[in-house]
């Protein structure tokens, strides 16, 4: 009975090295493609990253995330591949010491602010213009029809029915709103 034997033939290296590059190239394709589907989301704000590098004493920029180990420890891993630790209780007592003592930036007004504006709005089924970010001011509207100006200034919020005319000044966009006699929405 004849028996075949066979022999496995070589892959040229330049071959080897054509599969590596095109594999690698494909790999990055789809690292790309899935951020793009799913993009992964930073769990630190830049406020938190300022309350980190003020606490301890690097460029907020710097500190890549933080995380907490076996319920004790805060690691903060920095950009640059270093890890600190530090007591979980001291750190949070530090923070909260920090957090009250760090100005609110522009950008961080203007979203708080945003996020109170779309409340209301939701609660009064309304809607609003562009935001002129520099006066933090919108006009709302409800159907089409405008309903008013509103915008928040270091008094508080405020409202006026009309272009010219008194404003009204109240602590929060829904109270502001309310005060213009705006019904709240009414699920159907």
């Amino acid at each position: 009975m004849p028996y075949t034997t066979h022999t496995q033939q070589a892959i040229p290296s330049s071959s080897r090295d054509e599969q590596t590059l095109a594999q690698a190239e494909l790999y990055t394709h789809l690292e790309s493609q899935a951020e793009a589907v799913a993009p992964t989301l930073d769990p630190l704000t830049a406020r938190d990253r300022r309350i980190i590098g003020e606490i301890i004493e690097v460029e907020p920029e710097s500190v890549r995330t933080i995380w907490i180990e076996g319920g004790i420890t805060v690691w903060v891993q920095l950009v640059g591949s270093g890890r600190l630790p530090f007591d979980r209780n001291w750190f949070a007592t530090r923070v909260a010491e920090v957090k009250a003592t760090l100005p609110e930036t522009p950008l961080e007004r203007n979203e708080r602010l945003s996020e109170e504006l779309e409340e209301a709005c939701t609660v009064f089924g309304l809607y609003h213009g562009e935001i002129n970010w520099l006066s933090f001011s919108t006009k709302l509207f409800q159907d089409g029809h405008n309903v008013c100006f509103v915008g928040c200034d270091q008094e508080g919020w405020y409202a006026r029915p009309r272009q010219y005319g008194l404003n009204r000044v109240a602590a929060s966009a829904e109270q502001v709103i309310a005060s213009l006699g705006v019904r709240a929405a009414v699920a159907a």
